[in-house]
């Protein structure tokens, strides 16, 4: 008999003391975004710490300038991988209070159809429940065999949902100790709820401001109108420039180091039937935006953008005001595919506004961070693995996808560790996070907590 049955028997038969670890967890108000919440967020690094000896790691909590990390170790057998697993245990804020249908500190099953069940609770999908399923795996994996089959490193975060302050620094500091031969990332999701998913490419980002200035105050728009130059206008006609009839971004180099998506990538892409009405239907929309001869997969998964986010000038309070606005800001942001570099793309952006600005006007720029995009190769020997492990648990084989947004973790990893990551995750796209009523499906953490056994079982074979 193969080493794996008896761990999935095992998972099979702990089930509701998992459940029970998980809501002790869930309880914890891990809120790590308010002040108030320090000492909860405290609490749920300690909870861990405790847990995980439980199992025989070595676990420690580590303190940093805002909430601490987890960091846990278990060696494996001579020889065998070294994997890292990243997850957080902080959680978004619940506001507003009254829109949640019971305590969101208070988890609980919840049937909400033939067998059809889920877990109810802030963190419930984001991401404790996540990061439970692989802690699952490996308790299951040490009583069953009283070693692990691989050497595992575990670092849980307590700022993702703050923006991550002290990350970066962390991971300068320990590098050599949380070094491994590749990362496991769960903060991800399924296509849906029967076809696991492996993300293999994460969108990068630039952020930036402009404000463009013009006279000294604001003026009347009947005395000066027509002779003054109106930031305004200027803005608008700078950010309308940017992109062409057919939805491309006209910056020159914009699309430098953009490489087109491999053929049978996008064939995979084609199985899964997404339709323009069926990803922007639900949003009241029908009409792909971007370039066109795209699928709306490709546009959100494998291709740049630049996106207007907010544009503040003039009077914008009640009534009206016949003002010619002294200032003008726009907020806008990229996202970057492939060896697109950030660097780049804010200075080709900058040249590309100062060189339409009227000479009696002035431009500040004020940049909002960037990163470059993430592609994990298709070929990766861990991903093949993965994905057949995945195949074998769910009822639809594992699919391979991208996601249109970022998750820096995953970029640290590969700077500062010299990591690439596996990004696997179960949660839903109803799941709610960051939103009141979040849940799990039950299937989610039950057969996470199989996927991830499976997983660990494939890597070391």
């Amino acid at each position: 008999m193969s080493a794996l049955a008896p761990v999935l028997d095992r998972l099979d038969q702990s089930l509701d003391q998992s459940l029970g670890r998980l809501f002790d967890l869930l309880k914890v108000k891990s809120i790590s975004t308010d002040p108030a919440y320090a000492a909860e967020c405290r609490k749920g690094a300690e909870w861990l710490v405790a847990d995980l000896k439980t199992i025989g790691f070595d676990a420690s909590v580590r303190n940093t300038p805002g909430h601490p990390m987890v960091v846990a170790h278990h060696d494996g057998p001579a020889g065998s991988p070294h994997v890292l697993f990243y997850g957080h245990y902080d959680v978004q804020p619940v506001d507003p209070l009254e829109l949640w249908d019971s305590d969101p500190f208070a988890p609980a099953i919840k049937e909400i159809g033939p067998d059809h069940k889920v877990i109810t609770g802030r963190g419930s999908a984001d991401d404790k429940g996540q990061l439970m399923t692989f802690v699952e795996a490996c308790r299951a994996w040490k009583v069953v065999h009283g070693a692990l089959p691989c050497k595992i490193t575990l670092l849980f975060e307590g700022e993702e949902e703050s923006g991550s302050p002290s990350l970066k620094p962390f991971l300068e500091a320990n590098a050599a100790e949380l070094k491994a031969d590749f990362a496991m990332v769960c903060d991800t999701g399924m296509w849906d709820r029967d076809t696991p998913a492996i993300s293999t490419a994460l969108r990068g980002l630039v952020g930036e401001e402009i404000t463009i200035h013009a006279a000294d105050r604001d003026l009347h728009s009947g005395e000066f109108g027509g002779a003054a130059a109106n930031p305004i206008r200027i803005l608008a006609k700078i950010l309308a420039d940017i992109h062409d009839d057919t939805g491309r971004v006209t910056i020159p180099g914009f699309y430098d180091g953009v490489e087109e998506t491999p053929s049978q990538v996008l064939k995979s892409w084609e199985s899964l039937g997404e339709t323009a009405d069926d990803f922007l239907g639900p949003i009241g929309l029908s009409v792909p935006a971007g370039e066109k001869d795209r699928s709306v997969l490709e546009l959100v998964w494998a291709r740049p953008t630049a996106e207007f986010n907010g544009i503040i000038g003039g009077y914008t309070g009640k009534g009206f005001k016949t003002v010619i606005a002294a200032q003008a800001s726009g907020k806008v942001s990229f996202r970057l595919v492939h060896k697109q570099n950030p660097d780049k793309i804010r200075a080709a952006f900058r040249k590309f506004v100062e060189e339409r600005l009227p000479a009696d006007c002035s431009v500040e720029f004020h940049k909002h961070g960037g990163s470059p995009a993430i592609q994990l190769s298709y070929d990766s020997p861990f991903l093949t693995k993965a994905k057949q492990a995945l195949s074998d648990e769910w009822p639809k084989p594992a699919v391979m996808i991208a996601m249109g947004g970022s998750i820096p973790i995953v970029g640290d990893f590969q700077t500062y560790l010299g990591m690439e990551s596996l990004l696997v995750g179960f949660g839903l796209s109803d799941d709610r996070i960051h939103s009141p009523n979040e849940k799990y499906e039950l299937s989610s953490f039950h057969k996470g907590q199989r996927s991830w056994a499976r997983i660990l079982d494939a890597l070391t074979r």
